[in-house]
């Protein structure tokens, strides 16, 4: 059992939960709780950590990945939440290639641009999932994918919906229209309402910041700006709410036929 903060293990996760640059180094991520254990590949698992008292309510990690119990004491200084669920577990990043974002036949796709908060960037995968998302690409300005906010927030999905990032989203953007893939811009002065255009085919939705929204430069790479009608006194919707709406209405549409 391992009993103190000290121990080099421990630091490692400590470190791997608060920095990105040691992500990145490392090729690893956290990931908290027994669900988002559960779902991990097992052939992504590095690592485990549990608690004696998890090991007494659920058993011990499944599979034959290495594992160690620390105390409680251990455990909150490993994890990001301030409750701990007694699990922790250090997961290798998936490397994902543009071809995995637009497969199949008709990809359904998203754009995000300089997005920095990590419950919406969870909050889209976890969407995109539900929506039938192909997979996202992202410029290096959106925040760590594998921040353990986001992590949490995908409930999941960062499992399975593929992603990318890229230094400039132009080429993506043209290489995608290059497939037949149509892109559209969420934009306050999109002419046409989101639900009036076709999304059927291959699409592709641009989101941007959310403070300033797409910059002039991702929002010509659309083949149209769109816009989502508001009623009352609301000017424009949280960026991973309005991706929801589009990634839904794609979905609706495909159902449909």
């Amino acid at each position: 059992m391992i009993t103190s903060t000290s121990n080099g293990q421990v630091k490692q996760a400590a470190a791997l939960a608060k920095r990105a640059k040691e992500r990145r180094q490392t090729g690893l991520f956290v990931v908290e709780g027994r669900k988002m254990y559960e779902e991990a590949p097992e052939d992504w698992v590095e690592k485990v950590y549990v608690t004696e008292h998890y090991i007494e309510e659920y058993g011990k990690p499944k599979g034959s990945c290495p594992w160690d119990t620390v105390t409680e004491d251990v455990m909150r200084a490993m994890a990001d939440t301030q409750t701990p669920q007694g699990i922790l577990a250090l997961v290798r990043q998936p490397r994902w290639k543009m071809e995995d974002v637009w497969r199949g036949e008709k990809p359904h796709m998203i754009f995000l641009e300089t997005l920095q908060d990590p419950g919406n960037l969870g909050t889209i995968l976890r969407a995109g999932e539900g929506a039938g998302l192909t997979g996202v690409v992202m410029n290096r300005e959106t925040a760590d994918i594998f921040n353990p906010k986001v992590i949490r927030s995908t409930m999941g999905s960062i499992y399975r919906v593929p992603f990318v990032y890229v230094d400039d989203l132009e080429p993506a953007a043209r290489e995608a229209k290059s497939r037949g893939i149509r892109l559209f811009a969420a934009h306050l002065r999109g002419e046409r309402s989101y639900d009036r255009e076709d999304y059927r085919d291959g699409c592709g939705f641009l989101i941007g910041n959310e403070a300033r929204g797409l910059s002039d430069e991702a929002a010509d790479l659309a083949d149209c700006w769109v816009k989502i009608p508001m009623l009352g006194r609301v000017e424009s919707l949280n960026a991973a709410v309005a991706a929801s709406v589009l990634m839904y209405e794609a979905a609706r549409q495909r159902r449909n036929g």
